[in-house]
């Protein structure tokens, strides 16, 4: 079986405040910035806008679904998306009431993305959650966000979540909700998404193990009998332009290591694209031969630099991308 890709790359930007460490003061304000964001992503020509997740992280953040309620409510062109929603930190009724809604005032343009987390185990013992759990409860959680979004009376019979009938009004905007992308690089949470889901987040990988993924995904999609008209195909990049690699890298390097508060080095250099815009280009066009077909991109930058550094990967690097679009 061979997954359906979508015709056309898009491309998109997750949208994040300043890790600790970097401008700190205007870190912290980042949120109260997002309208210029979004009007910025619009004019040049940005698809869709992301927003991460997590209740307690290394530096500051903000919750993703309302991030994403303002700039539903500041765009109507741009696709909302969770990148990714960690959806075994919370029970999934009232994110499903959530998530309906969001989609409901943006008219039908949410991307769900949903991944297990661990990384940062406190923040389960802060929720009550047990952190090994959170696979089974991510699988569980998806199936009960479909029932949920139907529309119609429903109960679960789970290990986690059971409930008796009942029904949550009114539905998402789009028949059934909307589509449900799962993250993670494991080969459990690989055979989740082939399972389960209507796309693949990845992250910190290569393109040759983006396309062993896909496979993996789509053999467990046939395993499970679907038939798929559809599946989303998307990569979190992170993008450090600059005048070559070596500036690049030596930048991006110390950066995600103050963002995820872990040495970051190994994996800025073989995961990220960086250096000129040909050399970014380069790289996204690897990932697009491999099977990506929407890119999120994550631009490293102290806030204060985001929008030119936004303006710059949109004058000089997506002409190079054209013919995907």
């Amino acid at each position: 079986m061979e997954l359906p890709l979508e015709p056309r790359l898009s491309i998109g930007y997750q949208n994040v405040l300043a890790p600790t460490g970097y401008d700190d003061a205007e870190g912290a304000a980042a949120g109260r910035d997002l309208p210029e964001t979004v009007r910025l992503l619009d004019a040049l020509g940005f698809d869709s806008i992301w927003s991460g997740d997590h209740v307690a992280f290394a530096g500051p953040i903000l919750d993703p679904l309302m991030q994403l309620a303002q700039v539903a409510a500041l765009s109507d062109r741009l696709t909302v998306g969770t990148a990714v929603y960690l959806l075994p930190l919370r029970h999934p009724a009232p994110v499903a009431k959530q998530v309906a809604t969001l989609d409901t005032i943006s008219n039908g343009r949410v991307i769900f993305g949903v991944g297990v987390g661990g990384e940062f185990p406190t923040e389960f013992e802060l929720c009550g959650v047990p952190v090994q759990e959170r696979g089974a409860r991510l699988s569980e959680g998806i199936r009960v966000l479909r029932k949920l979004w139907s529309g119609q009376a429903v109960s679960h019979d789970g290990r986690f979540f059971p409930f008796p009938e009942v029904s949550i009004n009114p539905p998402p905007a789009r028949r059934g909700g909307p589509p449900i992308w799962c993250g993670g690089r494991s080969d459990p949470a690989l055979r989740r998404a082939g399972r389960l889901a209507d796309g693949w987040m990845s992250y910190v990988v290569d393109p040759k193990r983006y396309r062993r993924s896909l496979e993996t995904i789509a053999a467990a999609a046939a395993e499970a009998g679907r038939t798929l008209e559809r599946f989303g195909t998307s990569h979190l990049l992170f993008v450090r332009l600059d005048k070559d690699r070596e500036t690049a890298l030596a930048f991006a390097s110390k950066f995600l290591s103050v963002r995820y508060a872990m040495d970051f080095s190994s994996a800025t250099e073989r995961y990220c694209a960086l250096g000129t815009a040909a050399e970014v280009a380069e790289t996204i066009r690897a990932f697009h031969a491999a099977g990506m077909r929407h890119l999120v991109v994550n631009t490293l930058s102290p806030e204060s630099e985001k929008a030119a550094h936004l303006q710059r990967f949109a004058d000089e690097v997506m002409p190079l991308l054209a013919d995907l679009r």
